[in-house]
């Protein structure tokens, strides 16, 4: 009979069963603040990198910052343009890149959302440092995952 190694007992103190819960937490939390405006969370993402990004991005553009694929990405954007907040085109200057502009209505839309990140801050209940403490740790633990995957 082969010796099988010990699975942990207790999922708190597993560092993946932590992240996901908190990221499932942190998700639910921006659901009341993002219904008015007619968002879901990933929906937001999408608006959060056009709002922040100074020239319309190419699809696989916003794929890439978002880190998502465009099987995942796509309909997202379908959802967004046909409630009015973008618009997918053809570049001019080459037409097999689709590049994504906000309407009026998604530019005013940041406007509505203003308020967002400050709410969400204040139900993480971290202050500054601590929450740029956390990001830093995270984006360390996103880096080492991105090095094992080259």
């Amino acid at each position: 009979m082969t010796q099988t190694p010990d699975l942990p007992t207790d999922l708190d103190t597993m560092l993946c069963f932590n992240l996901y819960v908190a990221s499932r937490s942190v998700v639910m939390a921006y659901r009341p603040l993002l219904e008015p405006l007619g968002l879901t969370y990933p929906q937001y993402l999408v608006m959060l990198a056009l709002w922040t990004t100074p020239h319309p991005p190419t699809v696989k553009a916003l794929g890439e910052t978002l880190r998502l694929d465009s099987g995942t990405l796509s309909p997202l954007l379908k959802r967004l343009e046909a409630a009015g907040h973008l618009r997918r085109h053809r570049r001019a200057a080459d037409e097999r890149e689709l590049e994504v502009t906000l309407t009026p209505q998604g530019r005013a839309m940041r406007e509505q959302a203003a308020d967002v990140p400050r709410l969400i801050g204040e139900r993480v209940g971290l202050s500054d440092e601590r929450a740029r403490e956390l990001v830093g740790l995270l984006r360390e633990v996103i880096g080492n995952l991105d090095e094992d995957e080259k």
